[in-house]
């Protein structure tokens, strides 16, 4: 089985609102879709949405940047994903959210030829119940607040809210968040990189009373070496974001014994086949 078709459309979405956080506004969706087809009919689809602030890609470099992937590729066995994912990094550096649509085609196309859905033949069973959060952006603490109400009302179990701002107005957003919906839900936060080291420190022992489960990149993700230090001054478990990207990136970490969790994100490692290798 080989590879003869690759198409490559751009998907531009209008979101309802601004989503805001520390690095940034966004004010539409801007995805990129891989879509491969083998020469025995087998079709795989990928997509993946570009972070100009945290991956450096956008829209449109990704569609330009797949135009060069897509090349190598062509005539290529899709099943070979190692050898594929190999060839798409001689042939540009980084890119990895671009990479990762491409990644998640070449696994679409391999768990269809075994007949098998994704997760079994990743080797899961199905058998953990996922709860997804839904993340309030940067507002002011009021709007963030009737934000955090209407999550509730739909029927969200976790609530996740983007702080990074100043030590006062980011406590104040989880005061008043806390304020309208209780303790019932837990939060989550994540100040994007949004933080210097002692604020980080600061903020994350002011806001122990409010229960929160982790704070995701506190600080920037260059000043990785003080991670160690808030982590080890936060009373609220630290997360790895923008810092950890891949299989790399995490075991420097934990040498560091820098953070508590990582979050692992297919655009940032570049898809499912690095993903894997951060367990």
């Amino acid at each position: 089985m080989l590879i003869n078709v690759i198409e490559i459309f751009k998907s531009k979405i209008k979101l309802l609102e601004p989503f805001k956080i520390s690095l940034g506004i966004l004010d539409y969706a801007e995805n990129v879709i891989v879509r491969i087809t083998t020469d025995n009919g087998l079709v795989g689809i990928g997509e993946c949405s570009p972070f100009r602030t945290i991956n450096g890609e956008s829209m449109d470099t990704g569609f330009i940047v797949a135009q060069y992937l897509g090349n190598v590729l062509i005539g290529e066995n899709p099943l070979a994903i190692e050898e594929c994912v190999t060839m798409m990094n001689k042939v540009i550096y980084g890119n990895t959210s671009i990479k990762s649509a491409f990644d998640m085609a070449l696994y679409d196309i391999a768990s269809q030829y075994a007949n098998l859905p994704l997760y079994k033949f990743l080797g899961g069973n199905n058998s953990t119940q996922i709860i997804t959060d839904y993340t309030i952006s940067i507002d002011r603490p009021e709007k963030m607040a009737d934000d955090a109400i209407k999550i509730r009302d739909k029927g969200f179990k976790i609530i996740k809210v983007k702080l990074g701002g100043t030590r006062g107005d980011d406590i104040e957003r989880i005061k008043r968040i806390r304020t309208q919906i209780g303790y019932d839900i837990p939060l989550r936060i994540d100040a994007n990189q949004g933080w210097d080291c002692r604020t980080a420190v600061e903020v994350l022992k002011d806001l122990e009373p409010y229960k929160i489960q982790h704070c995701e990149e506190p600080i920037p993700r260059w000043d990785f070496m003080n991670l160690p230090f808030v982590k080890k001054n936060s009373p609220i478990p630290i997360m790895a974001d923008e810092s950890c990207c891949d299989h790399h990136d995490a075991a420097r970490l934990i040498g560091l014994d820098a953070c508590h969790r990582f979050n692992i994100k297919l655009g940032k490692s570049s898809g499912i086949f690095n993903a894997l290798k951060n367990y």
